[in-house]
């Protein structure tokens, strides 16, 4: 295979320093399309009719263990270092070859010497210690019967090789897409031979061409000799390809911006995990907490929903609804901003600031007046989308502007008790599932 550029000693070191990092700093918070940035109106039904196991799935695979560290993601290839900081929307519903696919992207941060593993054993080993634990974790949290014919893969990882006295790094672009039948039986798989079988009659790609993934062989099968069902369209086999141009976080959002924690990176903080620290004076929350208290609010939650499209830009793909975030019970809320930005004259911490100040802020008091008022919900989680323009491009992007707040802190500030920076100082405030910093008068 090609290698693509050479790595010296310096080089060598600085991965492996970076990869400690991402292990110890891991992102706890996950992307996810938003239906109504979606065009294409199959796929946008779909995004909206799986909304939240879509929500729960990104959170589930953040939280999954892998050898190395593993980052969803809307690109593949991305380096390391700047995998933290990118748009980390990697689940979503696309068109691939006239089929519907539930697609999984990411960056597998492993680096595989290319004398001691063939190609084969690669993804075989890609397969095995990521791609399968998390089919494992999407076929839990999706029904069988999920409306789309398959599920598919896309993951990018490391090669590395030797040459006199250089190293060569390069990346190999695995995609395995397979039926949404077979999909549930590779999962619950027992074995090697089973989970061959299935291999054998699914759509593989490595490097962009069709490729006999081998999980018993040191060399993969030959392509031709395999049972798959030959695709109705050439489309270009190396990626999955998506007709979804935007998304959001259920703490990222619609084509965000990807150089967030870059801007960031003077802060300290920034590359901490996300999810927020909240206190441990509160019993820690669990789904039965959440179940209890969606039951006996749904009504007004309902009714908060319908009230907040009307007065307070609520969107109607999520509603309100109870989570858990750092083991507290939080009502998660979203809107959408009718404030636009340019992205070109401001930076992500003045938007930040001026989508609390003049967005929400002023809504606060009414909005608190409709929830729930019970003792056992500790936060307020207000994510708001941001649509952003540019004077180089007519595309539509965004951004999302997620603000934790602890609640009885909230409800201080709508009485006029404390100040608004006193409010953000003790909440977590995130860009595109990125805690930042925000000092409120400063950046104005």
């Amino acid at each position: 295979m090609k290698f693509m550029r050479p790595i010296t000693a310096t080089r060598i070191l600085l991965f492996i320093v970076t990869t400690a990092v991402l292990l110890a700093s891991a992102p706890l918070v996950s992307a996810q399309v938003s239906p109504n940035e979606i065009l294409d109106p199959d796929l946008k039904a779909l995004e909206k009719q799986y909304f939240s196991q879509l929500k729960s799935l990104n959170q589930a695979i953040a939280k999954l263990h892998f050898p190395f560290p593993f980052y969803l993601s809307r690109y593949v290839g991305i380096e390391p270092a700047k995998q933290a900081e990118t748009d980390s929307r990697g689940l979503e519903f696309v068109k691939f070859r006239d089929r519907t696919v539930l697609k999984i992207t990411g960056n597998y941060n492993a680096a595989y010497s290319s004398t001691q593993f063939t190609r084969n054993e690669r993804a075989a080993r890609t397969f095995q210690d990521v791609l399968l634990p998390i089919l494992q974790t999407v076929t839990q949290g999706i029904p069988p019967d999920v409306a789309c014919d398959a599920i598919g893969f896309e993951v990018s990882y490391h090669t590395r090789a030797a040459e006199k006295s250089y190293d060569y790094e390069g990346k190999e672009l695995l995609v395995i897409v397979v039926d949404r039948s077979d999909a549930f039986v590779l999962a619950q798989a027992t074995n090697d031979t089973a989970r061959q079988d299935v291999l054998n009659r699914s759509m593989i790609f490595l490097g962009g061409q069709e490729f006999g993934l081998s999980l018993l062989e040191k060399d993969p099968y030959v392509v031709s000799t395999l049972p798959r069902t030959k695709p109705s369209k050439s489309d270009s086999p190396s990626t999955v390809g998506s007709s979804t141009t935007l998304s959001r976080l259920n703490r990222a959002i619609p084509n965000a911006i990807p150089s967030v924690a870059a801007e960031a990176s003077s802060d300290s903080s920034s590359s901490a995990a996300a999810k927020p620290d909240l206190s441990q004076a509160r019993p820690i929350a669990t789904q039965a907490d959440v179940d209890r208290l969606q039951s006996q609010y749904q009504a007004q939650l309902d009714t908060l929903s319908k009230d907040g499209q009307a007065k307070f830009q609520f969107v109607d793909y999520d509603p309100p609804a109870f989570v858990v975030i750092g083991k507290q019970l939080a009502l998660q809320m979203t809107l959408r901003n009718n404030l636009r930005f340019d992205i070109e004259k401001s930076s992500i911490y003045k938007r930040a600031a001026q989508t609390f100040d003049l967005f929400l802020a002023p809504k606060l008091k009414d909005i608190l007046d409709k929830v729930p008022d019970d003792n056992a919900i500790a936060v307020y989680d207000f994510s708001v989308i941001n649509p952003l323009t540019s004077g180089i491009s007519t595309k539509e992007r965004s951004e999302a502007i997620e603000f934790i707040l602890p609640a009885a802190l909230a409800r201080q500030f709508v009485n006029n008790e404390i100040t608004n920076q006193a409010l953000i100082d003790k909440s977590q405030v995130l860009v595109n599932g990125v805690r930042i910093a925000l000092n409120l008068q400063l950046v104005e």
